[in-house]
């Protein structure tokens, strides 16, 4: 009997089933089942290419959700069953999740007494855990639902002892049921309205446990692609929490908590709804009347304008609901006017400011800083600074950073809030201007300042006018402010003669083009032994292991990051002697999860947001990417790099790209996690193969990079000095770079 039976039901609603599908196939789970109960020929086509593993159940068009998840739950074994519409989709490694969770309940409650407990627990009936929602615009934005599941904690409760998960979004997806519970109840179970079988599921549950992370997305369909509801279809809204709230009397808790919801879903409905006047007056009599039926004893109305709008509901005074609307309505317009002619005003004010410092000169002895989008002090901009500061301490140094990303700085660090009249200021004034991102189109250039762009990575996916034939990338690029702003660039900085083509192909202008090399990457040409061990150190990498930097890139089709690796899998198959250094934001955040063990132990370390970047490429052993530029940057240290390009066909089309990744990699490739964990376990990532690779891409990508890129920088963009009077680009064969791991502690 398999520990989970997840049932995927629905048609193929906008072809989604099949991505779910696929994602499910990539990550099996031995002790999981999946079953489809395909509504329609197009889901049964697309489920058929997943079986026999994938058991389907085909139904006719039209079937309803609710049967469609009676007829997969027929057929499930499994001790447990998690329902997932075939539009939604499930993040990379949630089964796992959900099958061992699962599994410490099913233990706490078995038969045998285990030497901690006199005796079994009682059987919990439902399990809860996060979710995400993704939109026709939007992807994976968390959930409100975590405060909840946190404070619940890993302990079993009852929903009188915890009635605040009512609140919690009400979808069958964020909670698996144990399969004797879901067949007792199984006729409360049956509705077309998720939402209120979703709620009858706590409500009748006698025990909940909760898992305080994301194992499921929701997605939400654009409401113009699906069929129309009528109006009166708002009613059901009342139908339901008059199904509900039977089901919670004599449950002071739980029905306070329940009415709360009831009272707030229909204030909402009736304000934000566009209703016809029958509709409208007809679900607000309704409202009110469930209102007034339900209402807890000794009740207490919210405070402010929410407990108005519930006393007027409950006193069904609909003329004066819509006059007190009204009203509100006029107070929110005089507002934003009066609020929009303050941001008027404010611009002008800053406009002339600026006006008045572009008439002043130049000082040339400042020098204006930023990096990724006012973010703060790293990349090519950082370390021109620095050099800045040995070669030329005169020049004045400034940062652009966010009011946000002020607080992270360095100390002592001189900087500038973007719209403050300080900022305005110095970058009228500044003669040097440098950015590895473009500075905002409002930026004047004045003809005796110098405008530097570093850029911040070798492009393998197309960019700026290359991105015209890529919508997923360009996503509404206006290209004409693009050329605009590159048309202020005086200089642009390059660490291969491939990027110097595909910049000046890109973007077209008269700059200049620095063959110089990239400044961040020198350090991985100075950095010494004593560096790299200080580095795993404060990792809290241990002396003997081995450090596998997983760094994977954006992909911009999907408008937010996806996991693409079952990290727990790969950590228990690399062993007990491999450190995952993890960068990116990845779902398993939360503390109760199946890596908080490997964490603990020091297996899997989260450097999603640990800065410089470089130092943690000094403190792997190995680079594990997709399509990032790291790898160029990391093959400065001429040490092992893997590549996981499980779509590779899908980023290449989508986003297009200018050379062949596939036949011009810098180390081994896997095209699945299964190929990525026998690459390492064989020894491959490291082979005489690989090396080969390394090295002809090394040849091709490190071309300029030798240590003292920013120095050449320094001396020709601030200095002046002649190209010619440059320290000249070491050659590859004569370059060394930083110790590796293993030769800095031998």
């Amino acid at each position: 009997m398999p520990r989970l039976s997840v049932i995927v039901y629905g048609p193929n609603a906008q072809g989604h089933l099949t991505e779910l599908l696929d994602s499910l196939e990539a990550h099996p789970l031995p002790d999981a089942e999946v079953i489809v109960a395909a509504v329609g020929d197009w889901a049964q086509e697309t489920a058929g290419r997943h079986a026999p593993e994938t058991l389907v159940v085909p139904l006719p068009e039209g079937t309803g959700d609710a049967a469609a998840r009676a007829a997969g739950a027929a057929r499930a074994s499994g001790r447990w069953l998690h329902f997932v519409h075939a539009k939604d989709g499930l993040p990379a490694g949630a089964p796992r999740l959900i099958a061992e969770r699962a599994a410490e309940l099913d233990a706490a409650a078995g038969t045998e007494a285990s030497g901690t407990r006199d005796a079994p627990a009682a059987p919990v009936d439902v399990l809860l855990f996060d979710h995400v929602t993704t939109t026709w615009q939007t992807t994976a934005a968390p959930s409100r639902d975590g405060r909840h599941l946190a404070a619940v904690g890993r302990e079993s409760r009852t929903l009188d002892g915890r009635a605040d998960l009512l609140r919690l979004a009400p979808l069958l997806g964020n909670r698996a049921l144990r399969a004797d519970f879901w067949r007792a109840h199984e006729a409360r179970f049956t509705t077309e309205d998720e939402p209120l079988a979703a709620h009858t599921v706590l409500l009748l549950a006698d025990r909940i446990a909760c898992l305080n992370q994301v194992a499921y997305e929701n997605r939400v369909l654009r409401p113009e692609s699906l069929p129309p509801r009528a109006p009166a279809h708002r009613l059901t809204l009342i139908e339901r929490y008059e199904s509900l709230l039977p089901l919670a009397e004599n449950r002071r808790t739980v029905h306070a908590v329940l009415y709360d919801l009831m009272v707030r879903d229909l204030v909402r409905t009736f304000a934000r709804e566009d209703l016809p006047e029958p509709v409208a007056r007809e679900f607000f009599r309704r409202a009110s009347l469930a209102a007034v039926r339900w209402r807890p004893e000794g009740h207490q109305r919210p405070p402010g304008l929410e407990g108005v709008r519930h006393a007027l509901l409950e006193e069904g005074a609909y003329t004066r609901y819509r006059a007190f609307q009204a009203g509100n309505r006029a107070r929110r317009a005089a507002r934003t006017a009066v609020r929009s002619c303050k941001r008027q005003v404010g611009a002008k004010v800053r406009d002339h400011q600026y006006r008045r410092a572009l008439s002043r000169p130049v000082d040339p002895e400042l020098a204006v800083f930023a990096a990724y989008w006012d973010r703060g002090v790293a990349c090519n901009p950082a370390a021109i600074a620095a050099e800045l500061a040995e070669l030329a301490p005169h020049i004045r140094r400034v940062w652009v950073v966010s009011k946000d990303n002020a607080a992270l700085l360095p100390p002592g660090t001189d900087h500038v809030v973007p719209g403050t009249r300080r900022y305005w200021e110095t970058m009228a004034s500044a003669k040097y201007l440098t950015n590895n991102v473009n500075f905002p189109g409002a930026v004047v250039k004045r003809p005796d300042a110098i405008h530097l762009q570093t850029h911040h990575g070798t492009p393998l996916k197309r960019m700026g006018l290359d991105q015209m034939d890529h919508p997923a990338a360009a996503k509404g690029l206006d290209f004409a402010a693009l050329l605009g702003r590159i048309d202020k660039w005086d200089y642009s900085v390059s660490a291969n003669s491939h990027s110097t083509r595909m910049w000046e192909r890109a973007y077209p202008a008269r700059y200049t083009s620095l063959d110089h090399g990239y400044p961040r990457n020198d350090v991985y040409y100075r950095a010494t032994a004593a560096d790299v061990r200080a580095a795993r150190a404060r990792l809290g990498i241990a002396p003997g292991r081995t450090a596998v930097l997983y760094a994977p890139t954006h992909r911009d089709y999907e408008a937010g990051f996806t996991p693409r690796l079952d990290l727990a899998a790969l950590a228990d198959r690399l062993g007990e002697d491999t450190v995952l250094l993890v960068r990116a934001h990845y779902f398993y955040g939360g503390a109760a999860s199946p890596l908080t063990g490997l964490r603990r132990s020091g297996r899997i370390i989260d450097v999603s947001s640990y800065d410089p970047v470089e130092e943690l490429c000094l403190a792997a052993d190995a680079l594990v990417t997709d399509y990032s530029s790291i790898m160029f940057d990391y093959a400065n240290l001429d040490r092992p790099i893997v590549i996981h390009a499980d779509d590779w066909e899908t980023y290449r089309t989508t986003r297009g790209v200018y050379f062949d990744l596939m036949a011009e990699h810098p180390g081994q490739v896997a095209r699945s996690q299964e190929e990525l964990t026998e690459i390492f376990a064989s020894g491959a990532w490291r082979d005489d193969s690989a090396a080969k690779a390394r090295a002809t891409f090394r040849r091709r990508f490190c071309e300029y990079d030798d240590g003292r890129a920013a120095e050449r920088v320094v001396r020709r963009v601030f200095l002046g000095e002649p190209e010619e009077a440059l320290p000249p680009v070491l050659p590859l064969e004569e370059r060394t770079p930083a110790p590796t791991p293993e030769e800095a502690t031998a």
